[in-house]
């Protein structure tokens, strides 16, 4: 027997109006929204629900958000469908709401943590400007060494291994446009700089880990009730202070995202659930392991085709 692994998207999930159909179908769902908002002191509702874009799109506001919502629709899946996970992973943020999934932090300490880290990755955006940009078509190899070579003229690194092809680099502004130009020059056809507040997952995020340390520290971390594939190693873990540690290194190395989903299906994961808004990691999973199947779980419509035992 095959096992089932939820997955968590991250920024750039989200879209206005998510979770508005769920919230005003289900009171669990309703429960969650009140909560969080109680807990956040933000208008996490009318964020998510009207925007308007240009304030969801805010780091500060997106993260929160984002985690709202994949939990509300996990505990959708287990409540109401029956589903649970057996291995859980999440992307950047969405590694979060894998660890409320998995029992190794509670929701309502998460939430609190998940506010703060996007506080201080917009604040450290706006302080240490820098950007993002996607490679399409080139190997890990050739990233690495247009990084090596652009790091010159300032800070870049690979920032995310989302799937084959598929690299985002992050760093400063000058050094990655300077690796999108050597791109170009090496042949690399489809280069684009991404509309993002700051240069996620790279050493310009540094100041950010400092207040993460301190609030991280004060977090309850309790052993996962089941592995949870991290970002930084893209391997299992459970231990508390090993995912203390895996989450402060997150903030400024590479999600090795094409590795996690390698590992869980060579680990005996054979269903995929993307629990969360939209369908990026979906895609991604498309072009990892075409052969097993992801399911995007994120609105009314695709949980009720779901049809995963009965009904409440």
């Amino acid at each position: 027997m095959g096992k089932i692994a939820f997955l968590f998207p991250g920024q750039g999930s989200q879209y206005v109006g998510m979770g508005k159909d769920l919230y005003e179908a289900f009171s669990l769902v309703r429960q969650i929204y009140d909560t969080a908002e109680e807990i956040l002191q933000l208008p996490i509702k009318q964020l998510s629900f009207e925007g308007p874009e240009e304030s969801l799109t805010q780091t500060r506001f997106t993260q929160p958000a984002v985690f709202v919502h994949s939990v509300a629709v996990d505990r959708l899946l287990r409540e109401v469908e029956g589903l649970e996970p057996e291995g859980v992973a999440g992307h950047s943020l969405g590694e979060y709401s894998a660890l409320v999934s998995a029992g190794a932090i509670a929701f309502e300490d998460a939430l609190p943590l998940v506010k703060i880290r996007a506080e201080l990755m917009q604040h450290s955006g706006e302080k240490h400007p820098g950007t993002m940009a996607a490679i399409l078509g080139a190997t890990r190899e050739l990233v690495e060494e247009i990084c090596a070579e652009a790091s010159r003229v300032g800070v870049v690194q690979p920032a995310n291994f989302n799937s084959p092809g598929q690299i985002v680099i992050s760093g400063s502004i000058n050094a990655v446009r300077r690796a999108i130009h050597m791109a170009r020059e090496k042949g690399v056809r489809r280069v684009r700089e991404l509309s993002v507040s700051g240069a996620f997952h790279s050493p310009l995020m540094k100041e950010a880990l400092n207040g993460l340390i301190q609030a991280l520290q004060e977090v309850a971390i309790h052993p996962a009730r089941v592995p949870v594939y991290s970002n930084v190693e893209a391997l299992p873990v459970v231990h508390p202070e090993a995912i203390r540690n895996l989450l402060l290194q997150q903030l400024l190395a590479p999600v090795q995202w094409e590795s996690i989903v390698r590992n869980m299906v060579a680990d005996g994961y054979d269903t995929f659930y993307e629990v969360g808004p939209g369908k990026v990691l979906q895609g991604l999973h498309k072009r990892i392991v075409p052969e097993v199947p992801c399911q995007a779980v994120g609105d009314l419509e695709k949980f009720q085709s779901l049809n995963v035992g009965n009904r409440v």
